[in-house]
């Protein structure tokens, strides 16, 4: 691990100036304060600050930046891109303010709020958010690299549209409040460019009159996967915007918590998410029920604040290897060649392949425009591989198989939420992800607020 030596006045000014805990490796709570979701990418930053507040924020920049330090900021940590080693983490997940304006349809939350702290609160004004798949990630995150729904997401577009207001501190240790109208650039590139541009410590959104809605997983064998993603394949462009679903390929474990049918199988699993009546969901989907025997069928009536059971991710942390891509197309000769990928015959170990259907409102562009990467992408591939620590270059081999093989049909653009590790490792990957344009745009940005770089364990857009 590369060290960074501090005097030890320079640490206790850093003490004196913050009211969260100050932690270095070896010290009691610093293993804790920098846990990760994914066991297979630890961080081991020179120093921690657990902020309680915009002002310990505040303090940690004006410290990092004064020692030479870069910066990384983790609130439920989903999506980890560095071990942040040489640097300074900024962890958020004491500030858990949250405010519902229910007259005005607006939600404010600090940056360690988590989706499934918000869910409760919304439910009692019949007010939905545009939360993920997960509601245990965190909100700023999600939202900052775009934010995308299974369930509301085709008809309102992403979660970063909606957001009206944030409040962040830049490299320059400065605290602002980030509107289109006050700081319009900059207000662009965050939602979108997710950790480039500060650390956001507060975020302020729209939240919509959902209680409701149709939907859930059913799970059929695996051995029928050609004739379900057939049948969803054709189904597709039968349906509206209030309709969302995507399908999952699985090779399950062999845990007690799943139901018996699903213990170690080898499944597919298809994600309804509709927002229209029960009698006319069950009528939508009927030819994808009719594709094949199920396992088990677990759609049906749900409040809103149930939509996790549409994907059910994971929730606890594991260790994992992920890639995805964004798809131009999904065609009979693409769905022939995910068969062959990941289907029985293919000899594929990976936990999960899924594809998402995009379109809809995820194409259009918002009332204030912003710098999420996918818009005009029909189709996002996320694939992921468990395996414990030593594994990995099998895990990744068994992706790159999958992903690669998906190429002939992929985009140059991707999904910033869903991007790994190992993907845009450099500035051309970078562009790539972004397209140019936007990718230029974001760079002139960097160059106004983060001149020097100091946020730069993510994805990283360079200063121009």
């Amino acid at each position: 691990m590369a060290s960074v030596n501090f005097r030890p006045e320079d640490l206790a000014d850093l003490r004196e100036s913050v009211r969260g805990p100050v932690l270095e490796p070896g010290a009691e709570g610093y293993e804790e304060e920098c846990a990760t979701f994914n066991l297979l990418c630890a961080l081991r930053p020179a120093v921690v600050v657990g902020a309680t507040d915009a002002s310990d924020v505040r303090a940690a920049v004006r410290f990092a930046v004064r020692h030479g330090l870069p910066v990384a900021v983790k609130s439920a940590a989903h999506q980890v891109v560095s071990s942040a080693e040489g640097g300074l983490l900024i962890t958020t997940r004491r500030m858990r303010g949250i405010v519902v304006d229910a007259q005005e349809r607006l939600v404010r939350v600090e940056a360690g709020v988590r989706w499934n702290d918000v869910l409760p609160r919304t439910a009692e004004f019949g007010l939905a958010p545009l939360v993920g798949s997960a509601p245990g990630v965190g909100v700023v995150g999600y939202t900052l690299g775009g934010g995308q729904s299974p369930l509301l997401g085709r008809s309102l577009g992403y979660a970063a549209d909606h957001v009206r207001r944030l409040t962040m501190v830049t490299a320059d240790g400065e605290l602002r409040e980030v509107t289109p109208r006050t700081e319009p650039d900059l207000f662009w590139a965050v939602l979108g460019g997710k950790g480039n541009f500060g650390v956001v410590t507060e975020i302020e959104f729209e939240v919509f009159p959902v209680t409701r809605f149709y939907g859930g997983c059913i799970y059929f064998p695996g051995e029928h996967l050609a004739e379900v993603l057939g049948a969803w394949r054709a189904w597709l462009p039968t349906v509206g915007e209030d309709m969302t679903s995507s399908v999952a390929v699985q090779r399950l474990p062999d845990l007690p918590v799943l139901p018996e049918p699903l213990r170690g199988a080898f499944v597919v699993s298809l994600r309804i998410g509709y927002l229209g009546s029960a009698a006319d969901g069950a009528d939508l989907i009927a030819p994808l029920r009719a594709a094949a025997p199920a396992l088990i069928d677990l759609v049906g009536e749900k409040p809103f604040s149930a939509i996790g059971e549409i994907h059910i991710d994971p929730v606890d942390p594991m260790p994992y290897c992920d890639r995805s891509a964004c798809l131009e197309e999904f065609s009979e000769e693409t769905e022939r060649a995910l068969v062959e990928l990941v289907g029985p015959e293919s000899g594929c170990t990976l936990a999960s392949v899924e594809i998402r259907a995009l379109g809809g409102a995820f194409d259009r562009e918002p009332a204030v425009p912003n710098a999420v990467s996918s818009r005009g992408l029909p189709y996002v591939v996320f694939g992921f591989a468990v395996g414990a620590p030593g594994q990995e270059e099998a895990l990744r081999a068994g992706l790159a198989k999958v992903i690669d093989g998906l190429s002939p049909w992929a985009a140059g653009r991707n999904m910033v939420n869903f991007l790994s590790p190992d993907e845009a490792t450099d500035a051309e990957g970078v562009r790539e992800v972004y397209g140019p344009e936007r990718f230029e745009r974001l760079t002139a940005v960097k160059k106004q607020y983060d001149p020097t770089n100091v946020f730069r364990f993510n994805h990283n857009v360079l200063p121009a």
